[in-house]
């Protein structure tokens, strides 16, 4: 489907621009999309990119607008009420764009009969007298939206709130709820809170309350920081910063003086979007405050709840309907300030109780508002429009079961030590011939048992590949998982072939065919499209050149929906902190192997790597992440200490991911998405 969409782009200073620049590189992974912008020279980057005006409407199916309510949209508004499309309709209140449109311009005739439109002869009367200067346009009371939802084809809004005032308008259109997006917790540099606390002065145990965005009246500024002045006699080593232009109309610093708040809160001014996230980061709380409110959604409190901050929000709108039990709602009545500060104080005093807050919120917004969700949303209302079928938005998925506590969950052995799982006892049963490798089973055999059970069942029809195999877990993937067709895969000369075959303790005995070839070197000596499932366990470490060879080989030879069973060491695991902060090699094997009586050595270990590098590494391989996980590597709990857990809960580093091995399983879901990453090839530019 080709669509076109019209939207501003950074770098324009505006929340839509930060938006679409965020949606639309995923959204082009689902459609056929184009972009047109103001500009005459547009912006570099990652879409398709063309002025206004060579927009031609018959070279595409379907035309999304971003509409929002300031001059930034002129242009693409005008377009909208030409070219009917399919509108994103940020908040409801749109007078500032129209007033935009045609006062701005000079088109005074135009604007009344604007208002007349939307607020009829009492309306139009006013309307004359701000044409007098004689008053001001009634902003707030008029949204002058009437014309635009009378020429579209259908909306998306992003709250249940906004939807209700478009059906109050008396607007039919088809309509889908699609969340705002967010940048997930797990795809933001860990270190940005530390840096940007280090940049304020500030160490990690100062509480920071941040507030963000252009610093509008009705962002509530004034009422928080009169809070905010009730709580520095508390607690004085309380800071605060303002982070966004100061609007003409609330003089901040003023405001600071007046409170006697100059040492304890700071206005930054604009930043751009990279330092805007990091000081979302480096805050405790954070106060997303407004009122009265248009329907509009927040991008900065997206951002905010996605990173795990304590959010507190205005009871009002879009915003009264997040669930209860990821941020703490003020009301917007004579109660506000002593209800802010009460929050405050609670949050500050008790950070186990903003952490708690901050990690629901971030399991929410993982479960719903990541971007290649909101832009999977987006592809499948655009087409249910284009082919004009209804289309039912989703309701809110359920967060996944929150995790158990690190210190438990990355350093307890998955099987109790005094009971082994049923399939340890079939692995050891072929193991028991020879005692090197009943030794190294023992040793491995919670990796190994945790290996089965996340590789899918397979069924007499379905052929599984099994790379480097020691015949450890292979004869399981016949007997215990089903697949009718078990080959394996070792280093060595490119077109031998080899049969081997274990015999079990009672025994049974398995055969399996081995296809020596290099993974990163050779072609694999199998079709396309041939092989449900690959396992490529405690083999990508290994790999000295060229790893994306290995991915892309494992991408063709994969059926459309087939899986990638990957397990490998963990560079960011507990230990491995442990290691680097006492002065030594963080890696699981870093050692040279010691060449043999021939001279000859085995592969050593030539790359570990980190958990967000291997769902990286997936994508970028064509593969949708299905599991992402780290756990023991050794049946042998951890030795790391307890203090590097405190160290991480007292700097709010991230505590999940921190087992000694990866374990990861990957859907095929297209083809290699770039053969060279730059974040993996040193100068490739993709």
């Amino acid at each position: 489907m080709r669509v076109a969409c019209f939207t501003p782009l950074p770098p324009r200073q505006s929340g839509i621009a930060d938006y679409s620049a965020a949606l639309l590189p995923r959204l082009a992974e689902n459609v056929d999309l184009e972009v047109f912008v103001e500009e005459t020279n547009p912006p570099a980057g990652p879409l398709r990119t063309r002025h206004f005006r060579d927009y031609r409407p018959e070279e595409f199916d379907l035309v999304l607008y971003q509409v929002g309510n300031n001059p930034d949209h002129t242009y693409l508004y005008d377009v909208a009420l030409e070219h009917p499309g399919v509108v994103t309709l940020h908040e409801f209140n749109l007078h500032h764009l129209v007033a935009a449109a045609t006062i701005t311009r000079g088109d005074w005739d135009e604007y009344l009969r604007e208002v007349e439109r939307n607020g009829g002869p009492e309306a139009l009367a006013h309307a004359r007298r701000v044409k007098a200067r004689e008053v001001g346009p009634d902003y707030e009371n008029l949204p002058m939206n009437r014309r635009l939802l009378e020429s579209s084809r259908a909306l998306v809004v992003h709250s249940g709130f906004l939807a209700g005032q478009v059906r109050a308008a008396g607007c039919l259109l088809p309509l889908g709820v699609i969340p705002h997006g967010a940048v997930l917790d797990g795809e933001l540099d860990p270190a940005a809170r530390l840096r940007q606390r280090r940049q304020l002065g500030l160490d990690e145990q100062t509480p920071l309350i941040g507030i963000f965005g252009f610093l509008k009246p009705y962002k509530r500024v004034a009422p928080a920081l009169r809070a905010f002045q009730r709580l520095v006699r508390l607690e004085p080593r309380a800071r605060m910063i303002l982070v966004g232009e100061e609007h003409p109309e609330l003089q901040v610093s003023r405001l600071i003086s007046s409170l006697g708040l100059e040492e304890h809160a700071r206005h930054l001014g604009y930043v751009p979007l990279d330092d805007f996230q990091d000081y979302i980061a480096a805050v405790d709380i954070c106060l997303n405050l407004r009122y009265p409110t248009a329907g509009e959604s927040s991008g900065t409190l997206q951002r905010a709840l996605a990173m795990g901050r304590a959010v507190l929000v205005s009871e009002v709108g879009s915003f009264a309907e997040l669930p209860d039990r990821i941020c703490l709602k003020v009301p917007v009545d004579g109660r506000e300030v002593d209800f802010l500060f009460e929050c405050l104080n609670l949050l500050v005093s008790r950070p186990e109780a903003r952490r708690a807050l901050g990690e629901e919120a971030r399991r929410y917004m993982a479960a719903n508002c990541g971007w290649d969700r909101v832009a999977g949303l987006y592809a499948g209302f655009l087409e249910a429009v284009a082919a004009g079928r209804p289309w039912d938005s989703p309701p809110a998925a359920a967060p996944a079961p929150a995790p158990e506590p690190a210190a438990t969950a990355a350093t307890r052995p998955a099987t109790a030590p005094d009971r082994v799982h049923p399939w340890g006892e079939y692995i050891l049963g072929y193991a028991s011939a020879s005692p090197d490798q009943l030794q190294y089973a023992r040793r491995h055999l919670t990796r190994l048992v945790r290996t089965l059970e996340i590789t899918p069942r397979g069924g007499p029809q379905d052929r599984i590949l099994e790379m480097g195999a020691y015949l450890q877990i292979t004869p399981a993937l016949a007997n215990l998982l089903g697949y009718g067709e078990v080959r394996g895969s070792y280093l060595g000369p490119c077109g031998r072939n080899e049969s081997r075959e274990v015999r079990s303790a009672a025994g049974e005995v398995f055969r399996c065919p081995i296809d020596l070839f290099n993974a990163e070197t050779n072609c694999f000596p199998y079709p396309g499209d041939h092989f449900a499932t690959v396992l490529c366990c405690e083999l990508l470490e290994h790999l000295e050149r060229d790893p994306m060879h290995m991915m892309s080989e494992i991408n063709r030879i994969l059926r459309p929906g087939g899986a990638l069973v990957l397990t490998t060491p963990n560079i960011c695991s507990l230990r491995a902190i442990q290691a680097v902060l006492a002065g030594y090699h963080p890696g699981f094997f870093h050692q040279y192997i010691q060449p043999g009586p021939e001279g000859d050595a085995e592969p050593r270990h030539n790359r570990e790597y980190a958990p967000r590098e291997i769902g990286w590494l997936l994508e970028q391989s064509g593969f949708e992440v299905a599991l992402l996980e780290t756990g023991p590597y050794q049946s042998e709990p951890s030795a790391a200490g307890e203090w590097v857990w405190r160290l991480l809960d007292q700097y709010q580093l991230p505590a999940e991911h921190r087992g000694e091995a990866i374990y990861a399983v990957g859907r095929k879901v297209g083809p290699v998405k770039c053969r060279f990453p730059a974040g993996l090839y040193a100068g490739a530019e993709g």
